[in-house]
């Protein structure tokens, strides 16, 4: 009797323990389910093609940073108390300058921070965000031309060149599918430090300055959404309205100021952007030089107008030494004539 209980005992207690490993063993496989659907969520998201609505990963995923080298993808869920959490992550793990980068990178501001599904991080960031820049750091073309600004619409970043050496580059928004902004070499004409938009009267634009008289078309700081949104103005981050505000020259008109007596810095506005498609700074996830210029490119563009900027660059420094000489040069004393009576 007591040989029969205690097989009895024997086989309950190798029964549970088969119960026990089986039962770890489905919790494993649907822990490896949920990640593998979360990864593929994000993967996806990462995936979508370039659009005001963007698809979120689902609201039930945990904040997640895939690796992938140089640069790494950052998910936002769509959930509110999730986003805020991960801003939350997002403000602990990076500075604020840091910050600033990251959101710079994907074209975005503070205020538009989380106007996106998936943030692209680099692995090491550059705060000064020369070590991204899509632009090539010497161009012989313009050794000559003192000052040069040139606006991208394919990847929305502007490049500043000084006689061909880049000095600095950021993000932009350029003007929306039904308003593009005009293609071409202009040059900047006047500047305001607060104008009010012609088209509607209640937005305000710090730092403007305006590169299309007759088209009022213009740079200024203005809010930076992820994608081109403007009216056909130029927008930018505040620190890089006020750097190019003090960077470039305006014109000079002649007295009455009917007419223009010499033409400012010269501005480059090419290309076209990919509507409708992926967010062309997505792509450094699987290219790290995917934004890229070539030198060839930039020479193949800029090279037929170099005659003109370094002509109009000439003009205008004859023009201003001829102002400050006047200036300097003290007015003749005019004799007065008296009568005696």
């Amino acid at each position: 009797m007591k040989k029969l209980t205690l097989k009895k005992s024997i086989f309950y207690t190798l029964l549970f323990a088969l119960s026990l490993a089986s039962c770890k063993k489905e919790e494993a496989v649907d822990q490896n389910q949920q990640q593998t659907s979360t990864a593929e969520d994000i993967a996806k998201s990462t995936a979508d093609p370039d659009s005001i609505k963007t698809k979120p990963v689902e609201e039930s995923a945990p904040p997640m940073m895939q690796e992938n080298g140089f640069y790494n993808a950052f998910a936002i869920p769509k959930d509110k108390k999730l986003r805020d959490s991960l801003y939350a992550v997002f403000s602990k793990k990076y500075t604020e300058r840091e910050r600033y980068a990251i959101l710079a990178l994907n074209r975005l501001d503070s205020k538009s921070k989380w106007n996106s599904d998936t943030l692209v991080v680099p692995a090491k960031i550059d705060t000064t965000l020369m070590a991204y820049s899509p632009f090539p750091m010497q161009l012989d073309v313009l050794s000559d031309v003192k000052k040069f600004v040139i606006f991208s619409y394919p990847i929305q970043a502007y490049g500043v060149y000084s006689n061909g050496a880049l000095v600095k580059w950021g993000p932009t928004s350029m003007g929306k599918k039904s308003a593009q902004t005009d293609r071409g070499l202009m040059f900047a004409n006047w500047k305001k430090k607060l104008a009010i938009s012609t088209v509607k009267s209640e937005w305000k634009l710090p730092y403007n300055f305006n590169i299309h008289n007759t088209h009022g078309i213009g740079w200024h700081q203005y809010d930076l959404p992820g994608y081109p949104a403007s009216h056909s103005c130029l927008r930018l981050l505040m620190k890089d309205a006020i750097w190019l505000y003090n960077y470039a020259d305006t014109w000079i008109l002649n007295p009455g100021g009917a007419t223009t007596k010499a033409k400012g810095t010269p501005v480059m506005v090419f290309g076209d952007y990919g509507w409708g498609k992926r967010k062309p700074w997505r792509n450094l996830l699987n290219d790290p030089n995917a934004n890229n210029i070539s030198v060839e490119e930039m020479t193949k563009l800029i090279q037929p107008n170099v005659e003109k900027m370094i002509f109009e660059q000439t003009n205008r420094e004859k023009v201003a030494d001829s102002i400050k000489l006047a200036k300097a040069t003290p007015a003749p004393v005019q004799e007065t004539e008296f009568s005696e009576n």
